[in-house]
Order: structure tokens, then C-alpha cells, then sequence
């Protein structure tokens, strides 16, 4: 058995590259979009400054609407827009483009209610001292939710690394299609397991990471 995961051992460091570059690129979209999409959320609501009650259903039923497909359904629905914007719907850039997509409306709800938690009071001031909203959104609101914003990059991060396990089973590469080949496949039961294993692992790994990082922000 040992030397079974000995001999395969290139394919886990394979395997392992494939998944950090599905989560990476996309939990960095979901970054880059999220935000953005999570403030824009939060301040078209009724109440708030940039309040737009008709763009605020429309986001908010847009997020509703993605959120809800089940990620084997998004995958396979989206294939002609992977193969558009990445020539191919194999590999785990291909399988970095559903990720995104599912990641981005998943991590604005989080910072929607990230931003949601910040006392009134603290916006109030900020709007009678005569913050523009651009500084209102910058010094304020994202300043003051850091710490909750980590926490939610952490919960999407963890979210996508599961997801990027079952985009491995169609195609995408890493664990997910490691575990497939030679687990399932071959009937290799010691190599599902540290599959398992090293997901677990991961896993804690991001946790403690974010909580951390999450920690610090919030003594800033």
C-alpha cells in the first residue's frame, strides 16, 4: 500500500498543482467580483445611500438565481462559454471558469452580510462628516468589515476546493480526478483515502490560515 502511494506520488504533486490553480484563480475572481457585487448589494438597498430599490432586485435575484443551480448543473450548462473564453473545456483552467462563476455570486452574499453587521451608527457618522460614497465604501464600510470579509474569503475558499474536487471527475484535473482514476477506477482504495486525507487537510489548513489572518485585521 505504501508503496503504491510512493509510486504515485508525482500524481498527487500534480494533482495538488491543478487544485491550487482552480482555487486560486478562482477565489481571486471571486475577490475581484465579489466585492464589488457584495457592496453594490448592500448600498442599492432601501435605506442606504445609493438606494435603487429596481437594480438592488435585480443583482439580488441574479445572485439568487446562480447560487441555487447545483455545481455539476452549472458546469455542464456553461461548457460553450468555457470553450469561448478558454479555447478548450478540459483542464483546470477550463474548470476555472464555472469555479469563478460560481464563486462570485456566493462570496457578494457574504459580504453583503458582512457589511450588513457593521453598526448603523458607524455609517451614520461617516455620512454626516460628508464621506462621498467611493470614501464611504474605501474608509468605511470595508475597512471596518476586514476582518468579516477574510472570514467570508476563507468559507468561499473551502466552499471552491470541494468544487474543484468534483470538477476533477469531468475533466478538470486535480484531486477530485486523481481520486477518480486511480481510487475509483482501479479500485485503489489507499489512494481514496489520502485523497480524503489530503483534502482534510487543506482544509484545516485554510481555516486556521483565514482565522488568523481574520484575528489580526480585527485588532488592527
Amino acid at each position: 500500500m505504501a508503496d503504491n502511494l510512493l509510486e504515485l506520488a508525482p500524481e498527487f504533486w500534480l494533482a495538488l498543482g491543478q487544485t491550487f490553480t482552480m482555487v486560486g484563480i478562482s477565489v481571486g475572481a471571486a475577490f475581484l467580483f465579489g466585492t464589488p457585487l457584495g457592496v453594490l448589494l448592500f448600498l442599492t438597498d432601501r435605506g442606504q445611500i445609493l438606494e435603487r430599490i429596481t437594480l438592488h432586485r435585480a443583482i439580488n435575484y441574479l445572485v439568487n438565481t446562480v447560487r441555487s443551480l447545483p455545481f455539476v448543473i452549472l458546469l455542464v450548462a456553461i461548457i460553450p462559454l468555457t470553450r469561448l473564453i478558454v479555447g478548450t473545456t478540459i483542464g483546470p483552467i477550463a474548470a476555472s471558469v464555472p469555479l469563478s462563476l460560481a464563486a462570485i455570486p456566493f462570496f457578494a452574499r457574504l459580504v453583503e452580510q458582512s457589511l450588513r453587521e457593521l453598526p448603523k451608527g458607524v455609517i451614520e457618522a461617516a455620512v454626516a462628516m460628508g464621506a462621498s460614497p467611493v470614501q464611504l465604501v474605501w474608509k468605511v464600510l470595508l475597512n471596518e468589515a476586514r476582518g468579516s470579509i477574510v472570514s467570508a474569503l476563507t468559507v468561499t475558499s473551502i466552499s471552491l476546493l470541494s468544487y474543484s474536487a468534483m470538477a476533477g471527475t469531468v475533466g478538470g484535473g486535480g484531486i477530485g480526478d486523481l481520486a477518480i482514476r486511480f481510487g475509483y477506477y482501479r479500485f485503489q482504495t489507499e489512494v481514496m483515502a489520502a485523497t480524503v486525507v489530503l483534502l482534510i487537510l487543506l482544509v484545516q489548513l485554510i481555516q486556521f490560515a483565514g482565522n488568523r489572518i481574520a484575528q489580526r485585521l480585527d485588532k488592527k
